[in-house]
């Protein structure tokens, strides 16, 4: 595994991120940690355009744990089926919304333990919310963020775990807040998977890809 690039190349990208887009937002649609939480899960090999689609009506209806439980799991389905594995999702999120409301009175807890403990929320899913909602420094890692970590050496790694340590490893701290949001951001309109767009990339002078395109 390669070593990650210097702390000053590192610290030069994440400026450069910062000036371009200085509050990088997550694109799934939601008003608190419930419909954050539920959009989530549901974004599951899905898009987010795709899931927003589906959550407007479903959120219109119950955007607190109580109003989807009276939902039920059909009525979440009828929402949801145009999303990917929406079968097993609408399960996940009834059984969460029952937790929520039986063991925290129907709030979302602000902790990693206690929210990868629900169903169908990993690791991941319980970054994104700490980091989106409560503002800690958790490093979600997705496919993007997987991919531009290793292809920049911001944060090389074999495995998404490596990955999320190298982020917090590597990346000076007045940049973890927003470090996943301008990597995510950078991986699907810049550094995409099959043809990486290096022409209109803002650290390609910076960036030790080899395969790099005009």
């Amino acid at each position: 595994m390669p070593a990650p690039i210097d702390y000053h190349t590192i610290t030069e990208i994440f400026r450069r991120f910062h000036a371009a887009e200085p509050e990088p937002k997550g694109e799934l649609e939601h008003h608190d940690a419930f419909t954050l939480l539920v959009a989530v899960a549901l974004s599951a090999q899905a898009t987010d355009a795709g899931v927003n689609r589906a959550t407007r009506s479903l959120f219109a209806v119950a955007d607190t744990p109580e109003k989807m439980l009276a939902l039920g799991e059909e009525g979440i389905v009828a929402h949801i089926r145009t999303i990917g594995l929406f079968r097993n999702k609408a399960r996940n999120v009834l059984k969460l919304s029952r937790i929520l409301v039986e063991q925290y009175g129907g709030e979302v807890p602000a902790s990693r333990a206690a929210l990868q403990a629900l169903p169908g929320v990993g690791r991941k899913t319980a970054n994104v919310v700490l980091n989106m909602w409560w503002r800690f420094p958790a490093q979600a890692v997705d496919t993007h963020i997987f991919r531009v970590g290793n292809r920049t050496r911001i944060a090389p790694g074999r495995t998404v775990e490596a990955v999320e340590r190298a982020i917090e490893d590597n990346v000076p701290a007045p940049f973890q807040q927003h470090a996943h949001h301008w990597l995510i951001l950078h991986g699907r309109y810049v550094c995409k998977a099959r043809k990486p767009a290096c022409g209109a990339c803002l650290i390609a002078d910076l960036c030790p890809f080899e395969e790099k395109t005009a």
